[in-house]
């Protein structure tokens, strides 16, 4: 009797482990937020997860210590354009998540995987290979050796994209500039309050400086297109 109760328990453990349920080796997701080039968040069986695109990494853009890297906005504008709002496949490695309880996997839409495609674009780096998620790691050294030789997006900056991560010091005055004015430029803040509403704050907002944001847009154009709305002003 005993024996059968440990079984019982460790099932239903198992069972409360797994992120969803693969339909031919996929999991079925819809896109609710893009966070950045390599970070999203998803809705799956009416759960809110975050997902973290395995195997690569995209410049910074909201770092809350960093300042929005080289070629940043580029990989975050491709995976919004690409995903936001969309239906996508989500395929796992062995490791089902990282120590931020991020979901780990490889990102699919119309059978095409996204994290390939940022590789591809130069807008994206291989990185955090760990053992056993490393799947598909030998292809994406493949893909990553090709955008080297074509010098795009992060490879046209010598050094500055490495194994440790993205250096700064070997980013050229000519291209800080373009990303400080891209910085300057991307000053609305997008919010989403208690009653999740989003909201967008211009400088020029009572609330502006106080307010905390979610994501930051370049323009108000981009953070209507993203689902906000103007705050109102009292």
């Amino acid at each position: 009797m005993k024996k059968a109760l440990v079984c019982v328990i460790l099932l239903f453990f198992l069972a409360g482990c797994t992120f969803g349920q693969p339909t031919n080796g996929f999991i079925d997701a819809e896109v609710i937020k893009v966070i950045d080039g390599d970070t999203i968040k998803v809705r799956v069986n009416g759960k809110e997860e975050t997902v973290r695109l395995l195997l690569i990494d995209t410049p910074e853009t909201v770092h809350p210590t960093k300042p929005v890297q080289p070629f940043g906005v580029e990989a975050s504008n491709f995976t919004k354009e690409k995903l936001t709002g969309k239906d996508v496949q989500l395929e796992m490695d062995v490791g089902e998540r990282d120590k931020y309880g991020r979901v780990l996997a490889y990102v699919y839409i119309d059978n095409t995987m996204v994290n390939e495609q940022l590789l591809e674009k130069g807008l994206a780096r291989v990185a955090y290979v760990y053992e056993p998620n490393t799947k598909y790691v030998d292809e994406f050294y493949e893909i990553q050796k090709n955008a080297m030789e074509q010098e795009i997006g992060i490879w046209s900056i010598e050094n500055y994209a490495t194994e440790d991560g993205f250096v700064e010091e070997a980013v050229g005055a000519e291209k800080k500039a373009e990303v400080e004015k891209t910085n300057q430029a991307c000053k609305i803040k997008g919010n989403i309050n208690s009653a999740g509403e989003k909201i967008y704050h211009t400088e020029s907002s009572p609330s502006y400086k106080i307010t905390k944001p979610e994501e930051m847009f370049c323009s108000e154009k981009e953070a209507i297109a993203a689902g906000y709305r103007p705050v109102k002003d009292k």
